[in-house]
């Protein structure tokens, strides 16, 4: 080992194996704790992330004595990777889930609740959509005769969430149930995103259905009267910053931040990195038997250049979205709504597209107000979302101006009786190039790539760009890389 702390290895018969795993945020760090848990003994993983931290999106800060969350705040529980993490790492009785439910959207200058039995927004249940008001008396018959049109002709091909679902369901359904629920997850424009990559469920159902509703339906399944409702979502108690550290932790792997990996190079028995900026502090050449690539699709493509200019291309072309969060902590338990947020469509022309009533939704929070020795009066906590994709300019304003809009805002979409007091504390978080803008065609291009790279398959790719932006996703993405690295180094490790 260096005095740096870079592993560097001459004997390729006798040594151990070196993975490194590129990017420190949760995928990274799934695939670096799953090589510990399945690699041979010995075997050395290194994590270079180029910020000053691991765990990527995954942040915990603190405004007025109070946790929250710098970027994501919760995991689905229907999937089971993030939930399976957590019982891996020792958190399993830290998960807690939301103190509220239900939620609403802003629809003709007001609040209506969310029609429960939709699919990302595609109607299931057409008496509880008519029951919400969300939707005018033609927008419903609009939604009650698409079960008669003739089918999706889909077929192996994919389309543009938007299109799809204006021609069917009329641009109420798109405007005001589907475009506020996909830019909740994508922070994107339906007319640009991709069906089989961001509404897959519905997608696999119109093989069978011959309508949008019904493949909802389908896809949403039966569910017993009798059996009582379940959580969604769950996060960590004390904030998802505890699962990064805590999966770092155990993996044993050597974290090494603030380092950008400059050039990936294939060498005869494995391969070169460099690593480090080309100014004063120099670089340094790392060896590796095997790589796991978990960062975004810019760097990814930066590095996949000198491996197959092909792949490097098609990851290249990916775009992202900004976003930005507006931490309030405000003082006093104030009357807001019911549920656990609000959505607001792009149509209404507001900055903001979301709102989190965080103390209403995760009562834990605000019990954990003192625990960094900061103790007083009541307070609500609220978080903004605020950009889409194609609206980055809108973020670029100081953080000033930036949260008096949103205070602004919010007194429109959230009236409270006497208005929304000054905050106590107020943070700003702003994630430049964060969500991925899955097009249509995106999983075929993601297909594309790994069968270019198939002829190296000590090389995986993992992450967000690729097979999901939730979390749970993320992680599965990052173990999928580690399996796929470690079986083929299993053919070349002598028994």
């Amino acid at each position: 080992m260096r005095h740096d702390g870079f592993v560097l290895f001459e004997d390729r018969v006798t040594r151990p194996l070196h993975v490194v795993v590129v990017g420190g945020g949760i995928a990274g760090l799934a695939a670096a704790l799953r090589i510990r848990d399945t690699a041979p003994d010995g075997t050395a993983v290194t994590v270079i992330e180029q910020s000053g931290s691991v765990g990527g999106k995954l942040r915990t800060g603190r405004v007025a004595g109070v946790p929250v969350e710098d970027g994501a705040e919760s995991f689905l529980l229907r999937v089971p990777e993030a939930r399976a993490l957590a019982e891996r790492v020792g958190l399993a009785h830290d998960l807690v889930s939301p103190t509220a439910a239900g939620a609403t959207v802003w629809v003709d200058g007001m609040l209506r609740a969310l029609p429960a039995g939709t699919l990302l927004g595609v109607p299931a249940d057409l008496e509880a959509t008519a029951a919400s008001g969300v939707l005018s008396d033609d927008g419903l018959a609009l939604v009650r005769a698409e079960s008669c049109r003739p089918g999706v002709p889909l077929g192996d091909s994919d389309v543009a969430v938007g299109a799809l679902i204006a021609d069917r369901l009329g641009s109420e359904v798109l405007d005001r149930l589907v475009e506020p629920l996909l830019g909740g997850v994508y922070a994107g424009q339906a007319s640009r995103l991709s069906l089989r990559a961001t509404m897959p469920a519905l997608a696999a159902g119109l093989a069978d259905q011959p309508s949008l509703v019904k493949a909802a339906r389908a896809a949403r399944g039966n569910p017993r009267p009798e059996t009582p409702p379940t959580p969604m979502f769950a996060t960590v108690r004390g904030g998802l910053s505890r699962l990064v550290t805590t999966v770092a932790h155990e993996s044993k792997a050597a974290i090494r931040t603030g380092l950008p990996v400059r050039a990936l190079q294939r060498t005869p028995d494995g391969w070169q990195l460099t690593v480090g900026s080309a100014g004063l502090g120099g670089s340094t050449t790392v060896r590796a038997d095997a790589v796991v690539l978990a960062v975004p699709a810019a760097p990814a493509s930066r590095l996949l250049a000198d491996v197959d200019a092909t792949a490097a291309g098609t990851v290249g072309v990916l775009e992202y979205a900004s976003v930005g969060l507006v931490s309030l902590v405000l003082p006093g338990r104030l009357p807001l709504p019911p549920g656990t947020g609000a959505l607001v469509p792009a149509s209404s022309g507001r900055l903001v597209k979301a709102v989190t009533y965080v103390s209403q939704k995760w009562g834990h929070v605000v019990e954990a107000r003192g625990l960094d020795g900061y103790v007083g009066d009541p307070v609500t906590v609220v978080r903004a979302s605020v950009g889409r994709h194609g609206e980055e300019t809108a973020l670029q304003r100081d953080d000033e101006s930036l949260v008096a809009t949103v205070l602004e805002e919010l007194g429109t979409l959230v009236p409270l009786p006497g208005g929304w007091p000054a905050p106590l504390g107020v943070k700003v978080n702003r994630w430049g190039g964060a969500l991925p803008q899955y097009a249509p065609g995106h999983l075929d291009r993601v297909a594309a790539v790994r069968a270019a790279l198939a002829t190296e398959p000590t090389l995986a790719l993992a992450g967000a760009a690729y097979d999901g932006v939730g979390i749970p996703a993320c992680i599965r993405s990052g173990q999928a890389a580690a399996d796929q690295i470690l079986s083929a180094l299993a053919t070349r490790v002598p028994a």
